[in-house]
């Protein structure tokens, strides 16, 4: 049984691994922080968020200092599906961003069927006109 956590990540409960839900690869453990069995691209901030000034006149220029700021990009090493990217300080170990109780999983999706893609939300409709008031409040409302 496969259960689907992110856009690129599912847990197969199964054999209780991490795997790609576009190549189907699996890469580590469930029980593991899933971004340990991904390939990591540790960029540098000024490639992503160009500097607005120039950097030979001006010491800030709007983009990140790389002594401060790095982008970990993690990818699915059989497809190269971009599966995560997170803003860390130079030297912090990588997000354990999700961590499930895999028991806990299992007990709840034993009797369920499985889904092969998320479920679409409801249809929103758009209203037109406004249906509230702009006005401020009045004291003691």
């Amino acid at each position: 049984m496969n259960v689907l956590i992110t856009e690129y990540l599912r847990i197969n409960l199964d054999t209780e691994m991490w795997e790609c839900r576009r190549c189907d690869r699996p890469h580590i453990g469930a029980r593991e922080n899933y971004k340990r069995g991904l390939l990591v691209y540790d960029r540098n901030p000024a490639e992503i968020h160009k500097p607005l000034l120039d950097p030979k006149l001006y010491q800030r220029t709007f983009s990140p200092d790389p002594s401060w700021c790095r982008i970990l990009e993690y990818y699915c090493p059989s497809c190269g599906t971009l599966v995560e990217a997170e803003y860390l300080p130079p030297g912090h170990p990588p997000l354990h961003d999700i961590e499930l109780d895999i028991d806990a999983l299992k007990a709840a999706w034993k009797d369920r069927p499985e889904l092969q893609q998320a479920p679409a939300g409801p249809y929103v409709r758009r209203v037109s006109g406004h249906q509230h008031s702009h006005a401020a409040p009045r004291k003691g409302s």
